[in-house]
């Protein structure tokens, strides 16, 4: 029995299940958290003292890092990429 996915790419296997904008959306926060991370390790910032600076709560921390979190707004992120000497770049593009 063949496949209906042989030679199809991974964005139309997800786009078939349904599932390709979660997947997109969570592919995108893990990079953000993962390079805020080498962001705060380059710094030697912790979490601690990444949350003084930014007048928040450690856990707000963890919910930035936390690459399965997706209820981070932009601003957050935008305002600890700040922080960590960074910047947060969000664009539309062509499908």
């Amino acid at each position: 029995m063949a496949s209906r996915h042989i030679g199809s790419g991974i964005d139309d296997f997800l786009e078939e299940e349904g599932v390709r904008d979660a997947f997109q959306a969570r592919a995108v926060k893990e990079v953000i958290a993962w390079q805020l991370a080498q962001a705060m390790k380059e710094r030697n910032l912790s979490k601690r003292q990444l949350a003084v600076l930014m007048k928040t709560s450690r856990t707000q921390i963890d919910r930035v890092l936390d690459p399965e979190n997706g209820n981070v707004t932009i601003e957050t992120l935008q305002r600890a990429a700040d922080f960590v000497g960074r910047k947060v770049e969000v664009q539309l593009v062509t499908r």
